[in-house]
């Protein structure tokens, strides 16, 4: 689905709103002295809604949630152009992107019924009630996450998702590819990122110093059944005392 056809389908009333409003080019300043990865966090959100063009109406913050990172660091950034300013949170991955649930996003995925987390830019949409209470509906814009909709990807809170599940078990609980996100943290993300704004997720790895953070055996791999491999399973006691068996 073409990012520019997307407000033809006439998914919620928020959409209708963008296709009958042509917004002017949006000028931003540049980004005051921050950390390098507040730097690289600007040039992406304008480098993505560049991309995403008249599909994104409110262009004033960008959600960019960073699955390079372990699920225990803040890494779904908030970054408003308008304040030169980026707030960061926790943010959960699905099961089917860390089978071995040890805080690690190892693959992406777009299938339906993978559980897994999508790489890629959304639409944020209207609020609705749910499963999880009040969730925010996504949209996907690239060929990497396009099924978010049938998929019943969202954000929405969780108890896992919580600071506190960290503190006693050291990462954050998966969700089934939802941005799930803590009860105060979400109450933030609810106002400042639904309606038409930017999420992007993507593996970047960014640490605060502008370095890498690298997961363990870390592998970039081709698409591969649907699947974008980040990182190769861990073997098996016995294919490691058997190696090259299967």
């Amino acid at each position: 689905m073409k990012r520019r056809h997307l407000l033809k389908t006439g998914l919620g009333a928020g959409v209708a709103l963008g296709a009958s409003v042509t917004l002017p080019a949006r000028v931003f300043a540049q980004p005051m002295a921050g950390s390098p990865r507040d730097r690289e966090l600007f040039a992406i959100a304008k480098r993505e809604l560049d991309k995403a063009g008249d599909v994104i109406w409110r262009k004033d913050i960008v959600g960019i949630a960073d699955f390079g990172l372990h699920s225990a660091e803040r890494r779904f950034h908030f970054v408003n152009l308008d304040r030169q300013e980026v707030k960061s949170f926790h943010v959960s991955h699905g099961t089917g992107s860390d089978p071995e649930h040890d805080g690690w996003l190892n693959m992406f995925s777009n299938v339906e019924g993978s559980n897994a987390t999508s790489r890629g830019a959304y639409v944020t949409w209207e609020w609705y009630t749910g499963k999880f209470g009040t969730s925010v509906r996504l949209g996907g814009l690239d060929p990497t996450n396009n099924h978010a909709l049938e998929r019943y990807i969202v954000m929405h809170r969780a108890s896992y998702a919580e600071p506190e599940h960290i503190e006693r078990w050291g990462r954050l609980g998966r969700s089934n590819g939802c941005f799930a996100l803590g009860e105060e943290q979400f109450k933030i993300a609810l106002l400042n990122l639904s309606g038409g704004r930017l999420l992007y997720a993507e593996a970047l790895g960014l640490n605060e110093d502008g370095t890498r953070a690298y997961p363990p055996t870390a592998i970039v791999g081709e698409p591969e059944n649907g699947y974008h491999i980040l990182r190769q399973p861990r073997p098996d006691t016995f294919s490691q005392t058997n190696p090259g068996v299967f």
